[in-house]
């Protein structure tokens, strides 16, 4: 695997590895030519398997804790709570 650095705005930097698989030269010749022929790439194609192995297999809070901490999305913040929503969720509980 090779590692690639790519800079985040603020300075962060995110490590990216490259994997190497192995494929009968046949089969790539024939996904690449109906891959262009739909005007599609396989590394396009690639990332979106990669991405949807990792949205099925790496649990929510792994995956938003890997977001905040690599910047790529903006980190869950907290819902603000104002006076009127304690006071509705106190009689709420009361009403139990």
């Amino acid at each position: 695997m090779e590692n690639h650095k790519n800079n985040k705005i603020g300075g962060n930097e995110n490590m990216k590895k490259s994997i190497t698989i192995s494929v009968e030269s046949e089969k790539l010749s024939a996904l690449n030519m109906y891959l262009e022929q739909k005007s599609l790439s396989l590394d396009d194609e690639l990332n979106k398997a990669i991405d949807s192995l990792y949205q099925k297999f790496v649990p929510q809070n792994v995956r938003e804790y890997i977001d905040m901490i690599t910047g790529t999305k903006e980190a869950i913040k907290p819902k603000k709570l104002s006076v009127s929503n304690l006071q509705n969720d106190s009689r709420n509980q009361n009403a139990l």
